[in-house]
């Protein structure tokens, strides 16, 4: 099985981002009966999902998870809903800002995941990493590619989503007042289980395979 993780480069002047530490980290890493394969996208509007569509294109991935960085977030994020909005509260790396723009025109407001997200929520949280599942993933690069990724699996039947992760401790470190913060090596810890419980390899006892909305 091919699975697809991507990470973002480093923005906002920060030179490290902890979505590509770890998506580099797990690359060729087999989990289960597959084996990871790795992408590093640019923080641009123009040119991420030319780079998603490539990278989708390189191989047949039966699953696809997204990494992002949610500076001030204290656990790990799994993301819910994509939305078809972009409103920039910062430049990307390419100096654009747009606002109050779509992401794909005539294509659905929103996208849900395709993750068991409640599953791999219970999951990380039984075996000690701070888990949660989001209803935002903002309006930046990260949900623009989100909201790429599941346009372009829909109706192949190929799971995908999107996973924020806190900021690096040396991160935190550099940041004026401090930022929640979690280890290098726990985020990839925990993004391999997080996988293994997608692909059904890890069994969860409370975890439902709930992906779409439900209430």
């Amino acid at each position: 099985m091919d699975i697809l993780i991507t990470g973002f480069e480093p923005f906002d002047g920060d030179t490290v981002n902890p979505s590509w530490e770890v998506a580099q980290a797990l690359d060729g890493r087999v989990i289960g009966i597959g084996r990871v394969r790795a992408c590093r996208l640019p923080v641009t509007f123009r040119d991420a999902p030319q780079r998603l569509a490539e990278a989708l294109a390189q191989g047949r991935p039966e699953l696809v998870i997204a990494l992002g960085q949610a500076s001030g977030r204290s656990e790990i994020s799994i993301e819910r809903v994509a939305v078809n909005l972009i409103d920039a509260r910062i430049p990307d790396n390419a100096g654009d800002r747009p606002h109050d723009a779509r992401v794909v025109a005539l294509a659905p407001d929103a996208y849900f995941s395709t993750l068991p997200v409640k599953a791999m929520r219970d999951g990380l949280r039984a075996a000690g990493y701070p888990a949660g599942l989001s209803l935002t993933a903002g309006a930046f690069v990260c949900n623009q590619l989100f909201f790429e990724l599941q346009h372009r699996l829909a109706g192949r039947g190929v799971r995908g989503g999107f996973i924020h992760l806190p900021a690096l401790p040396e991160q935190a470190a550099r940041a004026p007042g401090g930022l929640p913060s979690m280890g290098l090596a726990a985020q990839i810890d925990a993004i391999a289980l997080a996988v293994a419980i997608a692909m059904g390899e890890v069994q969860v006892a409370r975890g439902a395979d709930e992906g779409a909305p439900t209430g």
